[in-house]
């Protein structure tokens, strides 16, 4: 993969946004549930417990016996979580519990350059959190006598019983839930962004893939049933699809600036990239700027042109080019739009590149040019067979639709060098269906025509 633009994982991540929002919610009320429902609150309770010598000859022998005791603690945290001390801490306290068990809810840590224990209890119970924590000190100035000899071990501090439990977190868990899910949400984003080999729109795009933009098209927010018609320049002239058409329509007439563009070769990649859609859409187009203009279903095995104008698919390119070329106002319709014809694929045949090579098909077109301003051929995807090679080396450009977020850059980069190797005249590529929310183009272009709603 190419070097990472933040810039362009940015505008890409904006396609996670939903996501950024739903699931730090989620995530905050699980924790929110499981803190107010499931948890169980613990209280703490601690005591203190001094060991210090009362006799001494001198200051410095009290010194040197205070160090001597600070370097002893260890040794009493151990003796104060003994099983000696616990289990008569249990017997006491007639606790339901196991030594380990008890355990497990003692602590015993040293205050800091002191020889004071201080012995904290955990316990779902409040008040049985501080009667353990005042009997373990308790037990433990006891039994201290028996097992380590000083002169005076006494409890400091007893235990209180807490008025609220200690593992409290709720504010805590709640921030640490939303920032670790609105990490991980784009995190994975990163991940799928990175390893993700297909075109993406952007202003690097071009440098990426050596060819010039000619066309964005934005996605609709027009939903399409299934019987309706695919012409959107015709039904939403002032949706953000149509002006996105009309845009590559004027980027083609400068394309060319010494030469008028007479044929033009729309293909793709990869299937489902939308050509048809765009073949058709700029071939209305262009008849609606006053050119007479022709559209050729070149795809003899999966065309749809007859499907997108409403036309019979019985006569077409393979009839008109099994019969004389002389005939071809017999197999040529006329459309809704004014100055736009169409000759569909015809009958489906087993050898479509042959046909499509023959010189009948170069007479054809040269008769063609003659009769209209405008023929744009819709052929198959360039990685699927050769008949759009052949037509590319037929007309006067070539553009190539890709989809945004779904065409493979290997296969976009593969088209290109077919393409050239033939000695096919690329005008650019025609990115399609880019997210109006990622989008740069939208920015201006969406705000100010937007789109318009079936009623």
């Amino acid at each position: 993969m190419e070097e990472l633009d933040l810039k362009d994982f940015l505008s890409y991540l904006k396609k996670y946004l939903i996501s950024l929002i739903v699931v730090p919610i989620l995530a905050a009320i699980c924790v929110l549930y499981y803190d107010t429902k499931i948890k169980v609150p613990l209280y703490e309770s601690s005591a203190q417990v001094a060991l210090i010598q009362t006799e001494s000859s001198s200051a410095a022998a009290t010194l040197n016996e205070i160090n001597a005791n600070q370097k002893l603690t260890s040794t009493y945290s151990v003796i104060a979580k003994s099983k000696v001390v616990l289990e008569q801490v249990i017997s006491e306290l007639g606790l339901n519990k196991t030594v380990d068990e008890l355990s497990k809810n003692v602590k015993v840590t040293t205050i800091s350059e002191t020889t004071i224990l201080k012995i904290t209890v955990s316990d779902p119970d409040a008040a049985l959190s501080a009667s353990i924590a005042n009997a373990v000190a308790d037990v433990f100035t006891k039994k201290t006598d028996l097992i380590k000899t000083l002169d005076n071990v006494a409890i400091l501090e007893t235990a209180e019983t807490p008025n609220k439990p200690a593992n409290n977190t709720l504010l805590r868990d709640l921030a640490l839930a939303v920032v670790i899910s609105v990490f991980a949400v784009a995190g994975i984003a990163f991940v799928i962004y990175y390893f993700d080999d297909t075109i993406k729109y952007s202003d690097t795009l071009e440098e990426t893939i050596k060819l010039p933009i000619v066309g964005k098209i934005i996605k609709s927010d027009i939903k399409l049933k299934e019987n309706d018609s695919e012409l959107i320049v015709t039904k939403y002239p002032k949706s953000i699809v149509s002006e996105s058409i009309r845009s590559l329509r004027t980027n083609l007439q400068f394309a060319s600036v010494d030469k008028k563009i007479k044929t033009l070769h729309v293909t793709s990649s990869v299937a489902s990239e939308g050509k048809s859609f765009v073949s058709a859409n700029l071939a209305v187009s262009f008849a609606q700027a006053g050119e007479k203009v022709l559209l050729v279903d070149c795809d003899l095995r999966k065309g749809r042109q007859h499907t997108i104008f409403k036309k019979t698919n019985s006569i077409g390119l393979t009839n008109l080019l099994a019969d004389y070329i002389s005939k071809r106002d017999e197999y040529i319709q006329e459309t809704e739009v004014e100055n736009l014809s169409i000759l569909t694929r015809g009958t489906s045949i087993p050898n479509p590149a042959e046909l499509l090579s023959s010189e009948k098909n170069k007479d054809l077109i040269k008769a063609l040019k003659k009769e209209f301003d405008l023929i744009i051929f819709d052929s198959a995807p360039v990685g699927a067979v050769a008949d759009p090679l052949i037509m590319s080396t037929l007309a006067d450009r070539t553009i190539i639709v890709s989809r945004d977020s779904k065409t493979p850059r290997a296969a976009l980069l593969s088209t290109k060098d077919s393409l050239n190797k033939v000695g096919a005249k690329i005008a650019g590529v025609v990115v399609n269906n880019i997210d109006r929310k990622v989008g740069h183009y939208y920015n201006y272009y969406g705000s100010y025509y937007g789109d318009e709603k079936k009623k």
